[in-house]
């Protein structure tokens, strides 16, 4: 759960999809001029592409979209040889041709209005012409003729890792001018996602040049097929992990049914908890188990037998502040969560000195969605005093400071009244 987007200066908006738009008119303007070196690897290369945006996922967790358009690009603008005999084309009709095909392949999901389009295709062109720069230029000097076996596959997954690195620079650098997160966490939390897919479709990359060179284009389809399943299986991996998330969102909802917290109480605290986890650095996993326990955080109140006023929890005595939170902890534990969601919701009225960080993000915001709800018009500056004058003993003064950040930043509203 991501908050709104901040209002942010065009210029930094923008800067990515400019950059990648002028190099798309020079390289276009290039080629239209020279036409293609090679026209069958040309289409052979940009029909792989388009298949791939076909067959790419949408939605807000697909980290790379398109993994076999992404790893034909990449291995197109890596490609030294086909069957033996020397690739010619360059920089321009590298990036000519990748781009061409992904929008060919993003017709569809322009035709629908789903997804990204236009940050997709912009750091698509981006990466592929740094991978194209790096090698093609010397590619096609016969700098790289002497080289052979490992040490070509080496120099191929190096300049493949340097690729993934401009990626997450990319990716990192329109979020950082969009929300106003801090950018090194961003970009952290790009490189650790990219451990995953995006290494298996450097790898990809990387053989299906190597096999082109020996090959020839009857290559493809066959080092297409894994990418293919791979994505078949993690598509069916994001359906549930979503139905499990629609679950714990049902779970909290438990005590705005029952009328033990106000409406929206969860959902409010899980947005602006993320918020502060990312603020603080946060890698994704963390994240997930923050906004699942802060989904969570007040379901021990079913277990009361005399609801507390509003469910504020945060003015009672410690004593029973730790009795409910405990008593969540055992109800999260009977669902089959993961234990740490568990940990975190049990945790979230002890001492904030030997609290994990979800559980002080848990406790602050929910602290503070109490207090600013309760407060009326200036709320927010209301609570935030409040709870910094308590930090001493009650709150994590970092915890608090992250919270005025993500709140000065504009990117969440007060707390609906109750």
């Amino acid at each position: 759960m991501q908050p709104p987007a901040r209002s942010s200066p065009p210029a930094a908006v923008l800067l990515v999809p400019g950059c990648a738009g002028l190099l798309a008119l020079g390289c276009l303007a290039s080629v239209l001029g020279a036409g293609p070196a090679q026209r069958p690897v040309a289409l052979a290369f940009g029909g792989l592409v388009v298949l791939g945006e076909l067959t790419r996922r949408t939605g807000a967790e697909a980290r790379e979209a398109a993994p076999l358009g992404a790893a034909g690009a990449l291995a197109y603008a890596l490609l030294g040889d086909v069957a033996g005999q020397p690739a010619h084309h360059g920089v321009a009709e590298t990036v000519t041709v990748v781009l061409a095909a992904s929008l060919l392949g993003s017709v569809p999901y322009v035709a629908r209005g789903s997804g990204p389009v236009l940050d997709h295709l912009a750091r698509r062109v981006l990466t592929v012409g740094f991978a194209a720069v790096c090698f093609r230029p010397l590619s096609n000097q016969g700098v790289f003729d002497d080289w052979s076996g490992p040490a070509y596959a080496l120099l191929l997954l190096g300049l493949l890792a340097l690729t993934t690195l401009c990626d997450a620079v990319l990716a990192a650098a329109p979020a950082h001018a969009r929300t106003g997160w801090p950018f090194g966490p961003l970009l952290r939390e790009e490189l650790r996602g990219m451990v995953g897919i995006t290494s298996a479709v450097c790898a990809t990359g990387a053989v299906m040049a190597l096999a082109v060179s020996v090959a020839g284009l009857w290559a493809l389809p066959v080092f297409s097929v894994p990418l293919l399943l791979a994505q078949l299986s993690y598509r069916r991996y994001a359906a549930v992990r979503a139905t499990y998330r629609q679950t714990i969102a049902s779970l909290a909802r438990a005590t705005e049914i029952a009328g033990y917290t106000p409406a929206g109480h969860a959902r409010r605290v899980a947005g602006l908890g993320v918020a502060v986890g990312r603020d603080l650095g946060l890698s994704g996993a963390e994240l997930t188990v923050l906004e699942y326990a802060a989904l969570m955080h007040d379901i021990g109140q079913l277990s009361l037998v005399d609801p507390v006023p509003a469910g504020a929890t945060a003015g009672l005595p410690v004593t029973e502040q730790r009795r409910i939170a405990l008593l969540g902890g055992a109800v999260v534990r009977q669902t089959g969560v993961d234990a740490a969601v568990a940990v975190v919701v049990e945790r979230q009225a002890d001492p904030c000195r030997e609290q994990p960080v979800a559980a002080r993000i848990v406790r602050v915001v929910n602290a503070y969605d109490e207090k600013a709800r309760d407060a009326g018009p200036g709320g927010v500056l209301t609570a935030l005093e409040e709870l910094r004058l308590a930090t001493a003993g009650d709150y994590a003064p970092e915890v608090v400071e992250a919270l005025a950040r993500v709140l000065s930043r504009g990117s969440l509203t007060e707390p609906a009244a109750g």
